[in-house]
């Protein structure tokens, strides 16, 4: 029997089934099993996809983009090298920099849909505590850092944090627990991204993990664009005077919070998106490929890029295709607005996987092979869509750090990150002057220094550190 209208907000059997047409009324074949709760979350996730804009992607025949023959025509991009900052343009991009930050115009927003399933952790990745010393969380060094910058300008910067379908309601309850870790309610703004349905690669038609859901998955990082266009933030932002938008990945803990180095030159060069990479520490590193094809900025995975060219080198030996994408970029808003209002700015990538399935008779299906169309599109596919994109950078050892793998791997785990946050603030107070024991760790929190121009300023006498220390 079909149901009538219902009055919670979703549509009616026949409405849905009018939604669906008959090209999708399959998504329906077990309605009349189903409780009301299973029924109301089955139409809130019909309802919630495009029906329009997935059949267009499914019936085009044009792929996002052919890396091998990308990779054919890649140059390196035109960069501000580390060896390029001279003295009077980092003066120049700090002022301009600090002066967006001071007077507003800056918010930060923070990616952290990943679960820490690779690091052995059942909790979203932003919950994994990686202070060395102080084992404060991911979280909680970005948002230490962010609050560093407040002081520092005197002024609110709003914190986004974008988080998934998994990690959603964890990270909720995880700041309202904590306090929102010391920012007011009026700077947190805590958003979901998007999620695609798996769609059969034989029959084009979406696939139900169960006989009440769709298998969804994730839309990708750029899904945030979508999102942040849906949660109508970009027109706030807009309102308040927010031009800048500062991105950072929560799985790297030695981003600086709205770096004002990095914005000032941002808006110092007329950029609509900027992006920060290192250099590559061996020609086939796992990090995206920050290249110019056609007089454009682009990024090529590295599982995308065939090896003979990835090896290519310049007559110095030096790597050809030098500059990583470490995920640390700067985007006008306005830009961001516009890319939002274009289905063509931020293109889908396809991927074959296998995804689990139950057919229109209930049964379940768990494919050893792909099986099924997911679709993601990238944040850096916001890159070539700019009229002008600029490419910084900066030293792994100030600025890249991930942890992604879990401890005994071979590179990128908690021991490697942790690792390097000690390297670095060590340096720092080295280069202040200190004296610090080899064996000694040593952890800076930012209310205590920022920067190492920060340490120079706290440390006016030669000191001698001889055992773990926590400067906060």
């Amino acid at each position: 029997m079909q149901p009538s209208r219902q009055d919670h907000g979703v549509l009616s059997f026949e409405d849905l089934n009018s939604y669906c047409t008959g090209e999708h009324n399959y998504l329906l074949a077990h309605w009349d099993s189903l409780s009301q709760d299973e029924r109301f979350s089955l139409a809130r996730q019909i309802t919630q996809i495009d029906l329009g804009l997935l059949q267009r992607e499914l019936k085009s025949q044009v792929q996002t983009c052919d890396a091998s023959e990308l990779s054919r025509r890649a140059m390196p991009p035109e960069a501000i090298r580390f060896s390029d900052r001279t003295p009077e343009l980092i003066e120049q991009a700090m002022r301009l920099g600090g002066q967006a930050i001071r007077s507003g115009q800056v918010a930060m927003v923070l990616v952290a849909g990943g679960q820490g399933t690779r690091l052995g952790f059942d909790q979203p990745k932003g919950m994994y505590a990686i202070g060395p010393i102080s084992g404060r969380t991911l979280f909680q060094m970005h948002v230490d850092s962010l609050r560093a910058a407040m002081k520092r300008y005197g002024v609110s910067i709003p914190f986004l944090v974008m988080t998934g379908p998994s990690t959603d309601q964890p990270t909720r309850e995880y700041f309202s627990s904590n306090a929102n870790l010391g920012l007011s309610q009026d700077d947190l703004l805590i958003f979901q991204q998007g999620t695609m349905p798996a769609i059969d690669a034989t029959t084009g038609r979406i696939l139900m993990e169960s006989r009440s859901s769709i298998a969804l998955s994730p839309d990708g990082h750029g899904g945030i664009v979508r999102a942040l266009a849906k949660s109508t933030w970009l027109e706030q932002a807009k309102s308040r005077g927010i031009r800048y938008l500062f991105y950072a990945q929560v799985d790297n803990p030695l981003v600086r919070a709205c770096d004002p180095l990095l914005i000032g030159l941002h808006i110092l060069k007329g950029s609509q998106a900027t992006t920060q990479v290192v250099q590559k520490r061996f020609a086939t590193e796992k990090v995206g490929n920050v290249v110019e094809v056609d007089g454009k900025t682009q990024i090529i995975e590295y599982s995308d890029l065939p090896e003979e060219i990835a090896k290519q080198t310049n007559p110095d030996g030096s790597l050809k295709l030098w500059a990583g994408n470490i995920a640390v970029h700067v985007f006008d808003v306005e830009f961001l607005d516009r890319c939002s209002q274009s289905a063509e700015a931020l293109p889908f990538h396809r991927a074959l996987k296998a995804v689990a399935h139950v057919d229109h008779l209930g049964n379940l299906h768990e494919p050893k092979a792909p099986n099924a169309i997911k679709l993601e599109r990238f944040v850096f596919d916001l890159l070539p869509a700019a009229e002008k994109a600029l490419v910084v950078e900066a030293l792994a050892s100030e600025s890249f750090a991930p942890v992604k793998n879990a401890i005994g791997s071979a590179t990128d785990t908690p021991r490697s990150c942790q690792k390097a946050i000690v390297d670095l603030h060590r340096k720092w107070l080295t280069d202040a002057g200190a004296r610090v024991d080899e064996n000694c760790v040593v952890e800076i929190h930012p209310a205590w220094a920022w920067d190492e121009q920060d340490v120079k300023q706290r440390i006016s006498h030669p000191v001698s550190i001889h055992c773990d220390t926590y400067f906060t």
